[in-house]
């Protein structure tokens, strides 16, 4: 009988994925409600190297994957480790992160199994022992409850930034390596360069501070006002769509529903008003600080801490204070 949450961490270059260490406390949160437990399985090159890493968390076992066939990643390859995986785990349910590597082969592994795949999952949740997954639909103006009919598992892959990577709760768990035969699987790829859609793209997802800009700013002249506070406070800058759009930042500072997905300890919002495709993007943050002139501005309902106020007057303040 199917039992348990395996959870798919996601190497790249070798390295964990941040969205991996969501999907691991979105595992263990999802075995905490049905009264279960979750284990991981690590996939390719770095499986092993990173498995002691998995293991300081609270999981039941964590299981590697390797073979000449896994050394780079191919939809083919991966596809056909991860249902061998789910076949010796049984489990009630796979959490997926929603990267791109996922939405290329999750959907084929819940086609071998004839299983439902949810995608773009904002939150689990467990009453009774059934779970309902909530996604968002018309860019996200809409929240919708899902609930899978088909027979376990059922497959879910999480939007960016729906847990916190420190909620995934540390522990102790073995580690076994999963014997897995691809020889028969055909690799029908050609895997080359890692594509770059902005060079010298930064990762947003990674920072732990985040100085945003909106409209507010009024002109491109103004943003060395932005930078000179994200400086001060050691953050990244970021923008809502219209700067980006209008070039006064490049596409890959964008947060949102078309841009990155970020969860810093700090996000400041300067001039932002708010629109819900931009709050998509950074609503799950540690603190949320917003400094607009609108008081009936959205973004406040947000904030855990609000200026109402001229920018142009609370910012120079604010970063004078900063370097006293």
């Amino acid at each position: 009988m199917a039992n348990g949450v395996l959870v798919y961490v996601e190497i790249r270059g070798g390295e964990l994925t941040n969205s991996s260490w969501e999907s691991v406390a979105a595992g263990q949160a999802l075995a905490a409600g049905l009264g279960t437990t979750a284990r991981a399985v690590l996939i390719g090159d770095g499986a092993g190297s990173n498995a002691a890493k998995v293991a300081a968390k609270d999981l039941a076992e964590v299981i590697t994957i390797e073979d000449a066939k896994l050394a780079t990643y191919t939809p083919d390859g991966f596809a056909a480790a991860m249902v061998a995986a789910i076949r010796d785990c049984d489990p009630a349910w796979v959490v997926f992160s929603h990267s791109y590597q996922v939405r290329d082969f999750a959907p084929r592994v819940a086609a071998r199994l004839d299983r439902a795949l949810v995608g773009d999952v904002i939150k689990l949740k467990v009453e009774g022992g059934n779970v309902t997954l909530v996604r968002q639909i018309f860019q996200g103006k809409i929240n919708a409850d899902v609930t899978c009919r088909t027979d376990a598992p059922g497959m879910i892959s999480l939007q960016s930034g729906a847990y916190r990577t420190d909620a995934a709760r540390d522990g102790s768990a073995p580690t076994r390596a999963l014997s897995v035969d691809l020889g028969s699987v055909r690799i029908r790829w050609t895997v080359e360069e890692r594509f770059k859609d902005v060079k010298g793209a930064v990762d947003l997802s990674a920072a732990t501070r985040i100085v945003s800009v909106g409209r507010g700013i009024k002109s491109d002249e103004n943003l060395g006002l932005v930078n000179e506070l994200a400086a001060a406070l050691e953050a990244e800058v970021a923008a809502s769509r219209p700067i980006c759009d209008s070039g006064w930042l490049p596409m890959d500072r964008q947060i949102g529903s078309s841009g990155q997905t970020v969860t810093p300890q700090l996000y400041v919002a300067v001039g932002i008003s708010g629109a819900i495709q931009h709050v998509v993007g950074m609503k799950n943050s540690g603190t949320i600080v917003a400094i607009n002139k609108d008081k009936e501005a959205p973004i406040f309902d947000l904030a855990d801490f609000g200026v109402v106020g001229d920018l142009f007057e609370v910012v120079p303040a604010l970063i004078k204070k900063l370097k006293e």
